[in-house]
This record gives structure tokens, C-alpha cells and sequence, in this order.
């Protein structure tokens, strides 16, 4: 859980700050309804795509690409399209059942662009560092920053250089490199350090907080710092960061990185019948989730 002395919990002065901010300004991130292109539920991640079928099913700690793949078209009568339409029933009831993520929808249906947040903005970014035209925090947030790598990455490629991440730019992206999911991952394994025992609202709750900060001027700005940041999460102190994360919390993850706050913008959270820190009790609490009073 997050740490509770005094010294821990109130936030620390950043000066890298202003190196990696994603926005114009912190009042636009504060200002801003987060925009997403899919619809996210608790056990799958499900984006609407005329005509296009599931190519494959990937496990929830695995990045899958941005596209996906080839239509399944169902003749009137034809008895192949009709075994297709219940195997991909069964896939999608197989999914649910054990946790997997459907993969993301076809470069024709999706399109990335400024003011998006989402898993799938985390993959550009990741994608565009490893290609070396993305030079800042993790964020999953589709800013200045984010909408300028994947210009300079259009220009390269010979693309329409709008800084959009359209079909085309985000097919030859997924050619030219593959989604590891490394902040992810990250973000996954603290939420299971932190919130193991809680409700998956209350995973959720930690993901967000974890979000929350990166959108704050008091907080590093990316995922990743804020994870890593000196004196903050229990988990990172006592090695259970380092403990396997469950599918439970990669769906957490996910949809905290999708727009989902249980919390209603908290920054911080403490579970009071054992914290010891007088601040962290004496600021006013937003909601109780679990054993965690979320606070700002």
C-alpha cells in the first residue's frame, strides 16, 4: 500500500518535470475530458469493427499489435461461415472465461489521435521509442509530444505527415516494431504488490491513482516514475513489485489506462486501521474501496 510517513507521503519537488510533460500546459491535462476509442469492460476489451473478425487471442500480460487482420465474410447458407460465426462465439466465451484480452481492432476501423488515452496510445509510444522518435515519459495520454513522434515517424516512412495514427501509419508501425508492453507490465505488477486482495474496483483504484499522478503537476510525468518515484508504494520498498501479477490485475491495469477512476481523481490512498502518518489521515477523504480511504 502507499506508504504512510510523513516524509513519504506528500509529494516530492521534480525537476525533470518540465523535460517530459506530454501537454502544452498542466491546466490542459487538468482541463480535459479524456477522450477513448473503444468500449472497456471488466474482463475483455472490446472495440466495434464493421466487418472485421478476431485474428487472434492473446494473454493479458502479452502486447498485442495495434491491427489486426483478415475479414471473415459469411455467405447466405453457407455452412463454413456458419462454423466460423460459432467458433468465434466460442473464442470470445473461452476469453472471458479465462481472462485473455481480444486483440485490437483492424487499422480500418481504429485510428489514434490528439487527446486519446488509452492501452493503445501506451503501445504507439512504446513502439515510436523503440524506433527512436518518441523521447519522453509514458503515458498512455496522446499529446504534443505523442501527436510530433508519430509525424516524424509519417515523414520517414513516406505517409501523409498529419500526426495522425491512421491505418497506414499503424500497420507499417506494426511492421517495423513489436509491442513489448513493458509499462504495462510495470503498472500491473504494482497494482498486484499494492491491491492483491482487493475488489478488482479496488485494483482499478490503485491503476488510477497511479494515472492521476501522471496527469498532476505535483507528480512525475509518466507512468513508470511514478511507479519508481522515492518513498511512495509500499510494494516497490518491500520486493512485492516484484511478485507475478495476476490476469485479474492486467484487466485493472487496462482499464485504469483506458479512463476508468473509481476514485474520482484521488492522488493518494492509505488503509487507515494501520497507517500511522497524522497527514495522511488529516486529508479529506474522497471514498472508502476496500481497506483504502482515497484521498487528494
Amino acid at each position: 500500500m502507499m506508504k504512510n510517513n510523513i516524509g513519504m507521503d506528500q509529494p516530492n519537488e521534480m525537476n525533470e518535470k518540465n523535460m517530459i510533460i506530454e501537454l502544452d500546459s498542466v491546466s490542459e491535462m487538468k482541463e480535459m475530458k479524456v477522450t477513448s476509442n473503444m468500449n472497456s469492460t471488466d474482463e475483455l476489451t472490446v472495440v466495434d469493427s464493421t466487418n472485421e473478425g478476431l485474428d487472434q487471442l492473446t494473454f493479458a500480460d502479452n502486447m498485442e499489435p495495434i491491427t489486426v487482420s483478415r475479414k471473415v465474410t459469411h455467405g447466405k447458407g453457407n455452412m463454413a461461415g456458419k462454423r466460423a460465426g460459432r467458433v468465434s462465439m466460442l473464442l470470445g466465451a473461452c476469453a472471458l472465461t479465462l481472462g485473455l484480452t481480444v486483440a485490437a481492432p483492424s487499422a480500418g476501423a481504429q485510428k489514434l489521435e490528439q487527446g486519446v488515452r488509452s492501452e493503445h496510445v501506451l503501445q504507439l509510444q512504446e513502439q515510436l521509442s523503440g524506433l527512436g522518435y518518441f523521447d519522453a515519459g509514458m503515458t498512455g495520454y496522446y499529446g504534443t509530444i505523442t501527436k510530433g513522434a508519430v509525424r516524424k515517424f509519417q515523414q520517414a516512412q513516406g505517409l501523409s505527415a498529419d500526426g495522425v495514427a491512421g491505418p497506414a501509419t499503424l500497420n507499417r508501425l506494426n511492421k517495423k516494431a513489436k509491442a513489448e508492453g513493458e509499462t504495462l507490465r510495470q503498472l500491473a505488477k504494482l497494482i498486484h504488490g499494492e491491491a492483491r486482495g482487493e475488489s478488482f474496483e479496488g485494483q482499478v483504484a490503485v491503476g488510477a491513482v497511479v494515472l492521476n499522478r501522471v496527469h498532476s503537476s505535483e507528480f512525475p510525468s509518466s507512468i513508470s516514475k511514478v511507479i519508481f518515484q522515492k518513498g511512495q508504494f509500499t510494494a516497490i520498498d518491500d520486493g512485492q513489485f516484484n511478485t507475478k501479477p495476476t490476469q485479474t490485475s492486467y484487466r485493472a491495469a487496462r482499464k485504469a489506462l483506458n479512463g476508468a477512476d473509481p476514485t474520482n481523481g484521488a492522488l493518494y490512498y492509505y488503509n487507515p486501521k494501520i497507517a500511522t502518518s497524522v497527514w495522511s489521515k488529516s486529508r479529506p477523504t474522497l471514498l472508502t474501496i476496500g481497506q483504502h480511504d482515497f484521498t487528494r
